[in-house]
């Protein structure tokens, strides 16, 4: 993800420019289409790599630490596997005009939380509240 938040240029709004006009539509769409093709590389990068590595080793140790390590790289992708899901459900609302307003409370989420989080819902402020209500259920 880092690697390719950080290829995008953050998009540097001109003076008067309208919120969520096309020109940052089409800049969050780019980044967030670009951001899904290389999760799903390595997605597919790790499944390959799974199979060819699928070694059976006499030791119980190796062939523990194998597992260990497969069930990791699992975990991952499983979690890339949701953040793609998300990014497809943030592409949806770019194309049906709700990216880029709060999903709680309907203000604008801001260029600058947008650019470090594309698939933010939430403005700041909200999901503050939505973190305390959920450490205080936690306690």
């Amino acid at each position: 993800m880092a690697e390719t938040l950080k290829q995008f240029k953050p998009y540097v709004p001109k003076k008067g420019e309208s919120y969520m006009n096309k020109k940052q539509l089409e800049h969050f769409q780019a980044l967030l289409e670009d951001w899904k093709s290389e999760l799903s590389q390595d997605i597919d990068r790790t499944v390959h790599t799974m199979q060819d590595e699928a070694t059976v080793f006499a030791d119980p140790n190796d062939r523990a630490s194998q597992e260990s390590d497969m069930a990791l790289e699992l975990r991952n992708r499983d979690r890339e596997r949701k953040l793609i899901k998300k990014i497809d459900e943030t592409i949806a609302k770019i194309e049906a005009g709700d990216y880029g307003y709060c999903g709680s409370c309907g203000v604008e989420i801001g260029l600058n939380r947008l650019q470090a989080r594309p698939t933010a819902s939430l403005c700041i402020d909200c999901k503050q509240l939505e973190e305390m209500r959920e450490r205080q259920v936690a306690k």
